[in-house]
């Protein structure tokens, strides 16, 4: 991801995300999260007086919201060669990852899965916004699916399906240091999710 150009406060949120997801919660230090932001260590209680807990889920929180607005993004990119399809958003989510672990290794993982993983470390209030992340992920991606011609009362629970089976595959993918299966998610989840179009001959 890259390093957005903001002030120290949004700039240690943004680097507490990128070390959660490389070291996970129990791991990441105040002092880790200054140092790789570049802001003084004195700031941290000034900008993040609740301590860690409230870093870690300003993170959290902030990291939902980045996965909810690539959404907008893939879908952009798939309109520039056609009809953008479930199955082809899917497999944009899966390719961000796969993307990044064949130019940067299996190091990193998701943020939001991490804080709800890292529970003793993280705490009741990070594991609230975390809740909160993954529903800020999950609209987006049903209300894609409904645009596409899903049906509402099933965009939902597709849409879940899809990030459960992205973060699950992301734990697989680290755990084996290969990419295999995020692509067999894509490969699989591809049929069904396109077969869940209003009007597909092959739907219901």
């Amino acid at each position: 991801m890259p390093v957005p150009e903001r002030g120290p406060r949004e700039r240690m949120v943004f680097s507490a995300a990128q070390l959660i997801r490389r070291d996970g919660v129990g791991a990441t230090g105040m002092r880790e999260v200054a140092a790789h932001a570049g802001a003084p260590r004195g700031s941290l209680q000034h900008y993040f007086p609740g301590g860690k807990q409230q870093l870690v889920g300003e993170a959290v929180t902030w990291a939902g919201r980045y996965a909810g607005r690539r959404v907008a993004r893939f879908l952009a990119e798939l309109s520039k060669s056609g009809e953008p399809t479930p199955a082809g958003l899917f497999a944009a989510m899966v390719a961000q990852w796969t993307d990044e672990y064949a130019t940067a290794g299996f190091a990193t993982g998701c943020p939001v899965a991490a804080a709800t993983v890292d529970r003793a470390a993280s705490g009741e209030a990070a594991r609230r916004a975390a809740a909160a992340a993954f529903a800020d992920w999950t609209a987006p991606v049903a209300g894609a699916l409904t645009g596409m011609g899903v049906p509402a009362a099933r965009a939902g629970s597709l849409a879940t399906l899809m990030i459960s089976s992205l973060e699950g595959a992301i734990l697989i993918a680290r755990a084996e240091q290969d990419a295999r299966a995020l692509t067999a998610v894509a490969t699989e989840l591809g049929p069904l999710l396109d077969a869940a179009v209003e009007g597909d001959p092959c739907g219901g």
